[in-house]
């Protein structure tokens, strides 16, 4: 079986004369389909988030395609930015983390300049595990871990209250996770 590449869904031969482009059609990464998400993604999705150690061959098995287009399609996912990482899921109790705080951020001054600097900072905080601009009071909803509370209290005092641009600082902690760390809902895209 001869496979042939395409290009805007037509069949390309060689012409005489236009090596140029013909290269350049050949060497374009070809999807594997349109620019929506078909079944066989959302699947690979769904599965990828329940298990992204499988192997090419174990997902293959698990959506019902052979393991090329398989291959394609997690590589186009991963192109288009549907998937952007792999990691390991960490329980942070484990590794003395034992302090989880929301803490909102009210900022002093709310244009450009000043609130691109304290993106900055916060980017730069590894205790910062999330952040999110938020409506209502507030700028921004952190997530925090810390050891313990006399750690968190350490830090905050070093560190989140010498932020530029930070007004007032909220605090709010976990007593116990009921759910974290889930897979998004696919359900919407099967329709």
């Amino acid at each position: 079986m001869t496979l042939k590449k395409r290009s805007l869904g037509k069949t390309t031969t060689p012409a005489a004369g236009h090596a140029a482009g013909r290269d350049a059609a050949r060497d374009a990464p070809e999807p594997p389909h349109g620019t929506a998400l078909d079944r066989y993604d959302v699947v690979i999705l769904g599965e990828l988030q329940r298990d992204a150690r499988l192997t090419n061959a174990e997902l293959a098995a698990r959506i019902g395609l052979s393991a090329a287009p398989t291959w394609r399609r997690v590589r186009w996912l991963e192109e288009q930015g549907y998937i952007t990482g792999y990691r390991a899921e960490i329980d942070r109790r484990k590794i003395g983390l034992g302090v989880l705080a929301f803490v909102r951020v009210d900022a002093e001054r709310n244009n450009a300049p000043a609130t691109r600097a304290l993106e900055d900072a916060i980017r730069a905080l590894p205790e910062v595990i999330a952040c999110h601009y938020i409506s209502g009071t507030g700028t921004f909803e952190l997530q925090v871990v810390a050891q313990d509370l006399d750690a968190f209290s350490r830090w905050s005092m070093s560190t989140l209250f010498k932020l530029p641009n930070v007004k007032d600082l909220h605090t709010s902690f976990s007593l116990g996770e009921v759910k974290a760390g889930a897979a998004l809902p696919l359900a919407h895209l099967r329709r």
